[in-house]
């Protein structure tokens, strides 16, 4: 790991302390929240769709966990915004790794993916295809 690495680590750490889109929607088009018990972590986001039902116009979140995920859901929250419903089920840990752009143990992946499932479920609740109260990183 080399120059870039820290430079990823301190974009992870100003994440986690400054987070971006933190708080919640005044009138979310859905909501839903997860967890890690491994961790502890906690999310909830917030969706707002634009009036296509399709685009996602804007993301709020809030939660409680280790930087890793807090992080990932500050970054994930503005990655969202202008992407599909369609985009969003589409992505995987992968795309979240490379957005962290560092690498992940595989004991901390579920902290790295925890705000992408937790948005994925919460679409696939909004349209139906899902029911479930709260998502959940065990298998």
């Amino acid at each position: 790991m080399g120059l870039g690495s820290d430079m990823y680590r301190q974009q992870i750490l100003d994440h986690y302390k400054n987070p971006r889109n933190y708080g919640e929607l005044e009138d979310p088009t859905f909501t839903h929240i997860g967890e890690n018990p491994m961790c502890g972590d906690e999310i909830r986001m917030d969706v707002e769709l634009a009036d296509d039902e399709e685009t996602i116009e804007r993301v709020a979140f809030r939660g409680d966990g280790c930087a890793i995920s807090q992080a990932s859901a500050s970054m994930l929250s503005g990655e969202l915004a202008g992407k599909t419903i369609e985009e969003l089920h589409e992505m995987d840990r992968d795309d979240v790794i490379e957005m962290l752009g560092v690498e992940i143990s595989p004991m901390r992946v579920k902290c790295a993916v925890l705000a992408e499932k937790v948005a994925q479920d919460g679409a696939e609740i909004y349209q139906g295809e899902l029911d479930v109260d709260k998502t959940t990183t065990e298998d």
